[in-house]
């Protein structure tokens, strides 16, 4: 197993994406910790991962409140031990034109995205740096490179967490220290429901249609799986992705390549 003895953190650890890589670590032998701002469903996960055998713990936690992420960090490793992998993976979606978008929810939209990805690795990191070990992967989006339609807040906070991820890199190469992103496509997971949902709505599409319209922006024409996402994570957590540091990798069956 690629990850005996290590301790993650997954922030948005109940479903989807968060969820798969918190199983997917707790199958290569690591103790995780699971944040979410509710604490039903990443209680859930916390008890599918001890049914693995491995130690977890679920926590509930707003990543945009400074102090509430201080707490979080200080509960996981009172009962789990220093943090070596941290997975800025929390995160929320909105479509509108910008004509349209309301400011308050581009705040949100920034904040979560954005200062949540921001407050967490500032929290774990002063302790990586002093252990000379650490692996932070931010979850970000092919809109952290290309621009979606009607997503311009989303986009702009995943464009802001790549130029974090890559800055962030910079200043800890050498350190014993991994910074790196994936860029997932549109993922089988509430939020593509939620923006099937949006579709229907906005153009009164069939549910169907429209997520075949979401489907198509894949070569693959497909949506791609949370496990898929996973796998990755676990590569880039792993002792033999030491050489691996201030990329972003692409998990969207070929609709961006570069």
């Amino acid at each position: 197993m690629r990850l005996t003895g290590q301790v993650a953190l997954v922030t948005g650890g109940g479903r989807g994406i968060g969820r798969s890589t918190a199983l997917a670590f707790a199958r290569e032998g690591a103790d995780v910790a699971m944040a979410a701002r509710t604490g039903t469903e990443v209680t859930a996960v916390s008890k599918e991962i001890e049914g693995l055998g491995r130690s977890a713990l679920a926590c509930q936690c707003d990543v945009t409140d400074r102090d509430q992420v201080a707490g979080l960090v200080r509960e996981v490793e009172k009962n789990l031990g220093p943090i070596t992998i941290l997975v800025n993976n929390a995160g929320i979606a909105a479509s509108a034109k910008t004509t349209e978008m309301d400011d308050d929810l581009w705040e949100r939209i920034l904040r979560v995205n954005l200062t949540g990805t921001y407050l967490c690795t500032k929290a774990v990191l002063p302790g990586m740096l002093t252990r000379g070990h650490g692996r932070i992967i931010n979850i970000a989006s092919i809109g952290a490179k290309v621009g979606l339609l009607y997503s311009a807040a989303y986009c702009a906070s995943k464009h802001g967490v790549l130029g974090l991820t890559r800055s962030l890199a910079l200043e800890v190469a050498g350190r014993g220290i991994t910074v790196n992103a994936i860029c997932p496509g549109f993922v089988e997971t509430t939020m593509t429901e939620e923006s099937i949902r949006r579709i229907v709505t906005k153009t009164g599409r069939t549910p169907d249609a429209a997520r075949q319209t979401l489907e198509a922006l894949s070569p693959q024409h497909r949506l791609i799986q949370p496990e898929e996402v996973a796998f990755v994570a676990v590569m880039l957590a792993s002792p033999e992705a030491s050489g691996i540091h201030g990329q972003a990798i692409n998990v969207d069956g070929g609709a961006v390549m570069f």
